[in-house]
């Protein structure tokens, strides 16, 4: 992976309440990413996992309470963080290459050397020989090393990932534990959702459980971390 200088950044919610209509997708949450953590959301479906990590990534404003982000333990003075984001939809577009869907996303970031930076992306995640075949002919699982490259394109600081391993195969599965294990060491901060134990949850530093849009527990608080990943599958 890339070296990079960023800002360890850290993330803190405070009492978030998301609402559609009448319907609580989230209740109360209050919580304290410190910066550098790799953090595992747990939960059943509907537990508000996929909401959390996208009131975290600014895509979506809570109904209530905050987000903000710490720079050194105290609150960033208004400026957001570089931040990438990967989600259940893979966001890159079927009638670009792959190549092409990377330098559309540089380009709209500001960042410098879009054509180097996508090239070095591509290498790291095994697609260089495919830079120049449409998105719509990649298998799934190449289609979300796509997606995981365009989330890495600014270097976050802050990374987010909503189930990162679907359509992967096993092989891919270790490549991006692998890519993971890089980002953590590095300093990253890591907040994803996953399901159940894997190569990818043993790099987890914490893990916390979410059920019916509330943190029900978490292992800075004395939780079990394989009990926490086991709710997920229950």
């Amino acid at each position: 992976m890339t070296p990079t200088v960023f800002s360890p950044t850290g993330i803190r919610f405070e009492n978030i309440d998301k609402r559609y209509g009448g319907l609580y997708a989230l209740r109360r949450v209050s919580l304290e990413i410190s910066a550098g953590e790799c953090v595992v959301f747990a939960g059943r479906n509907g537990s508000g996992k996929t909401t959390l990590l996208r009131i975290a990534a600014c895509l979506v404003r809570p109904s209530s309470g905050r987000v903000s982000f710490l720079d050194s333990g105290k609150e960033r003075d208004g400026t957001l963080p570089r931040a990438g984001f990967v989600a259940h939809a893979t966001m890159v577009y079927d009638e670009l290459t792959a190549e092409e869907n990377l330098l559309l996303f540089a380009r709209l970031q500001g960042i410098a050397e879009p054509a180097a930076r996508a090239e070095a992306l591509l290498r790291e995640v095994g697609l260089l020989e495919r830079r120049s075949s449409l998105v719509r002919t990649f298998s799934r699982g190449m289609r979300q090393r796509v997606a995981i490259a365009r989330a890495l394109l600014n270097q976050p600081a802050v990374v987010l990932l909503d189930e990162p391993t679907t359509g992967l195969d096993p092989q891919g599965a270790h490549w991006f534990a692998e890519t993971l294990r890089h980002l953590r060491d590095s300093g990253r901060t890591i907040v994803m959702s996953l399901h159940g134990e894997s190569e990818v949850s043993t790099l987890a530093t914490r893990a916390i459980q979410l059920d019916a849009g509330a943190v029900v527990a978490d292992t800075r608080t004395g939780a079990n971390f394989r009990s926490v990943l086991a709710f997920a599958n229950a």
